[in-house]
């Protein structure tokens, strides 16, 4: 068969109309030509400094942390900037083998750029679908602490690889690692290796101990994260080890070295006073700052913006550390917390992570506002707001009755809470029989928050935490029916944010503490935008207001006098004390405000054994006492009404019998269970609300009744939601 003649191929034609996509190909080839031509042109040009020049550039470029209005700064990063210039010879080996293992390995054989490590940064740049990674040698990380701006465009990361270039053929790889030790921020006003060695050991570069060298090593990439004073320690230390492991493989030590380093105890200096505003905060802006946008920018003369309220602020750390420091002496809770945020947009008013940032007893620059600790009972409003979501109201009918939660004991055996069995106890160690949910949750009672929590099931309520902002939860595999009680862990941050949306009619807006960034040139490179979601229903979010605001429902466990009573304001509050005192807080918001304060010990020890009301709530009420009265006065919306149609017990009438008969857990207001003894906890249930019947000598009986007692609270609730509505519409 012969063969076919080949078509002949016409270039010509080909250039002179090309086809659309190969248009497309080459003004895309030639824009990055003429792109190419315009970065190299300009690198050209541009003058590599000497040494002495280098200090000069830095200062003049400060970065100032600012309040909300703009005009309190709160920091400047670069105000008494500490910097002493020294030559190589005077840094340890050990500090330079060691920043060569863990920044850039291929130091003496590159010539500026290491093409590895920028595949390695684009591949995942591009997983990741950013350019978050660098990818960046020694020389270049020079380049960005002395010549570029921070901006992280491919046209600036073209323009850092062609100086990289040209410094490696001006100066020898000794001055630049020289130049690298000499520039680098270590955090604050720290830089260079010789002023950090210094801050944080008290002693020259020249002297570090390998352990010591490699601590030093493992801080630049992120400052502020890994500072030594900071949360992070944990991870500080786990990136001090990878730098030791790094250095033995490439060979700098030896096996036994690098163990003797791992287990080496390195003791840092006391962090010293500079001049700071609401330094948790600012450290806090600081490290939200170097993760997005990198450390190398945070320190390019930035101005920003923050969302701290001065007033609110200095009033926040006079109260705390004047409280943590009374409580260390009457109930052994050497440590306080506040987060306070506002619920309509969810900036961040004040911020304060312990009674005294520069106190090295506690120590205090450990920030606990965004440490995890347990809520104790100041996790139960989630637990009774998921079950108010699954269809049961504020005035369902629960049993406060010694009760046996384990299917592996007796349904009789309501005292054993070893293992396997789970027999919970309320804090006065007494039993109230029927009560509502409503004055469950504001007495803080135990038993009728498990069983809350069986009727709201463990993976709804984490659903419902995690939507209003507790992020640090896990599954529903890592809890049992004590989940109720705050056995999970979260921190003030979450907790203040969370309670913000029952206050924002559940609409959530997520924590933020900056308003705007400018760079150098004015120029704006971020600005707050409103991000609101609705976490949960509206209607769940008012009941939550109103359930936690009725200082009624909270007789007798409170006086009616007491922290948590507001008689001019629309206030909502919860405390909470761990099993073991290790953990007190008071949770609460007006329309206007949403605040967390969380009291205890650093180091997990247990306090005295005594309720949050009177270890937090007294701060929590001094605080909210000033802030309300700088804030507008609101108030809150009114709860939609229990629906006639639904089941007596959720409208308050005892019936006496267990929920688990009388309702549908996943269908409350609907018809009851066709085959109740189906679900396994009902003869739990059911057995001690018959045996505490009994022992009152009373007969069960399904005809409803309403106790006096609970028609004289809401009969009171009726005329205080008439005053505050005839006082709303006065104001109006």
């Amino acid at each position: 068969m012969p063969k076919r003649p080949r078509k002949k191929i016409d270039l010509r034609s080909h250039i002179e109309n090309p086809h659309p996509i190969l248009r497309v190909i080459f003004i895309g080839i030639g824009g990055l030509m003429l792109l190419a031509g315009v970065g190299v042109l300009w690198a050209a040009l541009t003058p590599i400094p000497d040494l002495n020049s280098f200090d000069s550039r830095k200062v003049a470029q400060s970065t100032k942390i600012y309040d909300r209005e703009g005009k309190t700064v709160l920091y400047d990063l670069n105000h008494d900037v500490r910097r002493n210039v020294v030559t190589l010879a005077e840094i340890s080996p050990n500090l330079q083998q060691a920043a060569i293992a863990i920044e850039d390995s291929e130091f003496y054989t590159h010539s500026g750029v290491s093409l590895k490590a920028i595949a390695r940064a684009i591949w995942v740049d591009i997983q990741t679908m950013s350019l978050a990674q660098g990818g960046s040698t020694i020389t270049q990380q020079v380049v960005k602490n002395t010549i570029l701006s921070g901006d992280k465009t491919p046209i600036r990361k073209f323009q850092e690889w062609v100086l990289a270039w040209k410094l490696e053929h001006r100066y020898s790889k000794e001055q630049i690692l020289e130049f690298y030790f000499n520039v680098t921020p270590y955090g604050g006003t720290l830089y260079g290796a010789e002023v950090a060695a210094r801050a944080f050991y008290g002693k020259s570069a020249n002297d570090l101990s390998l352990s010591e060298a490699a601590y030093l090593a493992a801080i630049p990439q992120l400052p502020t994260y890994y500072s030594p004073y900071g949360n992070n320690r944990e991870e500080l230390d786990a990136r001090k080890n990878y730098v030791l492991e790094r250095m033995e493989l490439l060979g700098f030590i030896t096996e036994e070295e690098k163990v003797a380093a791992q287990r080496e105890v390195v003791v840092f200096s006391r962090q010293q006073n500079n001049s700071i505003i609401a330094p948790h905060f600012v450290f806090y802006i600081e490290q939200l700052l170097e993760q997005k946008y990198g450390a190398d920018v945070v320190t390019q003369g930035l101005t920003v913006i923050t969302t701290l309220d001065t007033d609110l602020q200095n009033a926040a750390q006079t109260i705390i550390k004047q409280g943590a420091l009374s409580n260390a002496t009457r109930y052994n809770a050497s440590n306080a917390a506040l987060v306070a945020i506002d619920p309509k947009t969810g900036q961040i008013l004040s911020m304060v992570g312990s009674r005294d940032y520069f106190d090295e007893v506690i120590p205090g620059n450990y920030n606990v506002a965004v440490a995890t600790r347990q809520p104790g009972s100041a996790f139960k409003p989630f637990v009774y707001a998921t079950a108010l979501e699954r269809g049961y109201t504020s005035e369902t009918v629960i049993f406060d009755v010694p009760t046996q939660f384990s299917t592996a004991c007796s349904p009789t055996d309501t005292s054993n809470s070893t293992p396997p069995c789970y027999a919970p106890q309320n804090y006065d160690l007494t039993f109230r029989g029927p009560m509502t949910f409503r004055t469950a949750l504001a007495q803080s009672i135990n038993i009728p928050a498990v069983k809350a929590l069986y009727l709201a099931g463990v993976d709804n309520v984490i659903n419902l935490s995690t939507r209003m902002g507790i992020t640090t939860l896990g599954t529903s595999k890592d809890y049992g029916l004590s989940f109720a009680l705050g056995a999970a862990e979260v921190t003030p941050l979450q907790m203040a944010s969370a309670m913000g949306v029952f206050a924002n009619d559940g609409v959530r807006n997520p924590p933020t503490g900056i308003l705007e960034i400018r760079d150098m040139r004015g120029r704006v490179i971020e600005k707050f935008t409103p991000a609101p979601e609705q976490a949960i229903d509206q209607g769940v979010a008012r009941q939550m207001a109103d359930i936690m605001s009725d200082n009624q429902a909270r007789i007798p466990s409170y006086n009616p006098v007491n922290p948590l009573a507001f008689s001019d304001y629309d206030v909502a509050a919860k405390t909470g004390t761990t099993n073991e005192s290790r953990d007190a807080w008071t949770v609460g918001y007006s329309p206007t405000i949403a605040v967390a304060i969380w009291a205890g010990n650093n180091d997990n020890s247990p306090m005295v054994k005594e309720i949050a009301g009177y270890i937090v709530a007294p701060m929590w009420r001094e605080f909210m006492d000033v802030a309300l009265a700088k804030l507008p006065k609101e108030y809150f919306n009114e709860p939609p009404p229990i629906p006639e149609s639904a089941p007596a017990v959720l409208r308050g009438q005892v019936i006496w019998h267990s929920l688990l008969l009388l309702t549908n857990k996943n269908n409350p207001q609907g018809a009851p269970p066709q085959n109740p003894y189906s679900d396994p906890q009902l003869a739990y249930w059911e057995t001690p609300i018959q045996m505490w019947t009994g022992a009152m000598q009373n007969t069960a009986t399904t005809t409803p009744t309403v106790p006096e007692e609970e028609l004289t609270d809401r009969e009171q609730r009726d005329l205080d939601r008439e005053e505050r509505r005839r006082e709303r519409e006065e104001n109006i």
